[in-house]
């Protein structure tokens, strides 16, 4: 068996590893249960890559995103290393190709979202391949999406009576807290936790309270140069943003996940190739993706989570080199935040009311509807009965996670073909009907792997070069599956819902108001975290992560807007904060003046005792009572 080192540099040409990668491979081999805790841009995917390189079999890789799932498979590819995605476009068929491929072709990674290995042919096929390590990527996202709107996050451990094979669980972010709910859910046999610290040295986390956020935005773009991503809050925000910074002679995309995915695509490829230089995105971009040389993060409101930022923001200076990750806000952001929250978590006569709505809208009567599925457009039903969108969409979520429904949100993906035939019967069949020979050539000039699996195509690429219409392509398409020449699946972006259960009465639905309260409680206790980070004026930024994710030996930064700040006063971080911590003691038993303070305190200079008075009243941390004396805000 080759080395560790011999695979990295066989496959990936690094000649040695970065930190900690080494630890999980070693880990991984020894057949622990592991969660890898390292940096955005840290290299996580080797970290299962190389050992699965290294052992007989197939590694499943559960992975949250499709783009994500596509980038790596890709990536993989081009350094000759079998690999598949399985997303949730593809039909039975191409399921089934795909699935029988990983058994006998000699396939050492297979993508997957967690809502797939709830499938049953998923499930049966799993049971015939040799895994020999399941990687989850993003763990993360079991506690940020497993309790909200992806509920099979929840589920990935059913994976453990398939499989005996030890699991490698991922994540840039994660607190103790978090750490220990991604061990319990995925049921770790031996609970090893390998990470880096979250210091990010090459980062300056600034704050801006701006209630003008289009003019700071030039301004912040004007001074600090380079590739940029903006992160909004809604779709409608992204494209009012990219129009004001294309008014102002700054190229950018906007990006979001209700875009057509060929837009998507193309949007992320000029902007990794620096044709613009800001992509304005909602959170839907930048998970997987790597750029090393993004100067500039911005978020244009107050993230849901420090989970979140930390993830978003430390998507700039990959490259080591010094970058800043901003946040403008106001406090209508923080209002906006709660309300988010509020729509979230819908209370127990909203979630009886969509219920009871839904059954409505299909003529669903009580004791039926158990594996009925319908077409499912939310914002036709929303507006039929005059709901909340954001908040339907929300308690639909929850009644997926109960197991009343399942959601089948399309994503817009390519059309896909395989041919059902051999390269002989084609061949016959193209001398028998001359019609579809032009077609069938320009097919296998262009795309090589037909006969092998489904295979992405455009028909308008295929139209231009046949000289028809798009139109004219996709009839002679359906001609041929007709014929059963070929699998032809187009492009297709229709949900759907199915019924899981038989209708019982709304007043009837067995949901936890307890289960609802401590989510909802969790969503805020998260939420107050973000409003304090932005509202700290005293606490080095990055400090502040470090101390919220739990690491030991927590550094100042000497970059961040509070720790410039502070070195105008030409005082020591570690002096300002003694002095701090002094005044703070003393004013919090009883309010008094600054002259009482200055005697009471006597271990510091007077003008170091005033600068820091000084500083802690315009920032807002201390300030006189009626009685002119000073006391702490807590």
């Amino acid at each position: 068996m080759l080395s560790p080192e011999k695979i990295l540099k066989q496959y990936w040409g690094f000649d040695s590893f970065r930190s900690s990668q080494l630890d999980v491979i070693h880990s991984i081999l020894e057949g622990n249960d592991t969660l890898v805790l390292l940096p955005t841009g840290g290299g996580k995917s080797i970290c299962f890559q190389v050992p699965t390189m290294m052992m007989e079999g197939i590694c499943i890789v559960v992975s949250p995103l499709i783009a994500l799932m596509n980038d790596q498979v890709s990536t993989l590819k081009s350094k000759n290393i079998r690999a598949v995605a399985i997303t949730s476009g593809m039909s039975h068929s191409e399921l089934d190709i795909t699935l029988d491929n990983c058994i006998y072709g000699n396939y050492k990674f297979l993508y997957l979202s967690p809502e797939r290995l709830e499938n049953e042919m998923v499930k049966v096929r799993l049971e015939k391949m040799n895994i020999n390590l399941i990687a989850v990527d993003e763990s993360h996202c079991i506690s940020e999406w497993g309790y909200n709107f992806r509920p099979s996050y929840l589920k990935i451990s059913n994976i453990r009576t398939i499989s005996d094979a030890p699991i490698v669980a991922l994540t840039a972010s994660a607190t103790k807290t978090v750490v220990e709910d991604i061990q319990e859910k995925l049921e770790f046999k031996t609970k090893k936790v390998i990470k880096s610290s979250f210091y990010r040295k090459e980062l300056s986390y600034v704050v801006l309270e701006q209630e003008d956020k289009d003019s700071k935005i030039i301004q912040v773009l004007n001074r600090v140069k380079g590739s940029a991503i903006i992160y909004c809050r809604t779709r409608k925000e992204t494209k009012r943003v990219h129009t004001v910074l294309s008014e102002h002679g700054v190229s950018s995309h906007y990006y979001h996940a209700g875009l057509d995915i060929v837009d998507r695509e193309s949007k992320q490829k000029q902007w990794l190739l620096n044709h613009v230089r800001v992509m304005v995105a909602t959170n839907a971009f930048g998970m997987g993706i790597d750029k090393p040389d993004v100067r500039l993060v911005v978020h244009n409101y107050i993230p849901s989570s420090l989970e979140a930022y930390y993830q978003e923001a430390g998507r700039a200076g990959r490259d080591k080199k010094l970058s800043y990750a901003i946040v403008i806000c106001n406090k209508l952001d923080v209002h906006e935040l709660k309300k988010d929250i509020e729509n979230h978590y819908p209370d127990i006569e909203e979630i009886r009311n969509v219920y009871q709505q839904l059954a409505n809208y299909y003529g669903i009567a009580n004791g039926s509807g158990q594996y009925s599925e319908f077409p499912f457009h939310i914002s036709e039903f929303c507006e039929k009965y005059s709901l909340n969108y954001l908040k339907t969409f929300n308690t639909l979520k929850l009644l997926e996670k109960e197991e009343y429904i399942k959601l089948s949100e399309a994503i817009n993906q390519p059309s896909r073909i395989h041919f059902k035939v051999s390269h002989s019967e084609l061949y016959q069949f193209q001398i028998a009907n001359k019609a579809f020979d032009l077609m069938l050539k320009i097919l296998l000039r262009s795309y090589v792997t037909l006969f092998e699996a489904f295979t992405k195509i455009q028909e308008s690429i295929i139209a231009k070069r046949a000289q028809l219409t798009t139109k004219e392509v996709k009839t002679l398409l359906n001609k041929l599956k007709e014929m059963d020449i070929l699998d032809y699946i187009p492009q297709n972006s229709n949900p759907k819902i199915l019924f899981l259960r038989q209708k019982v009465e709304a007043k009837k639905l067995n949901i936890s108001k307890e289960t609802l309260v401590k989510r909802k409680n969790n969503e805020e206790s998260k939420a107050n975290s973000v409003i304090e980070y932005v509202s700290n004026q005293h606490y080095c930024r990055s400090s502040f992560l470090q101390d919220y994710f739990g690491d030991e030996n927590i550094e100042k930064c000497g970059k961040c807007d509070v720790c410039l700040e502070k070195n105008k006063l030409n005082i020591s971080n570690q002096e300002f904060d003694v002095i701090m911590n002094a005044i703070k003691e003393l004013i919090e038993k009883e309010p008094m003046s600054a002259d009482d303070i200055i005697l009471k305190i006597v271990d510091f200079r007077e003008d170091k005792m005033i600068e820091v008075l000084q500083f802690l009243s315009d920032n807002g941390q201390i300030a006189f009572n009626e009685e002119k004396k000073l006391y702490w805000i807590s």
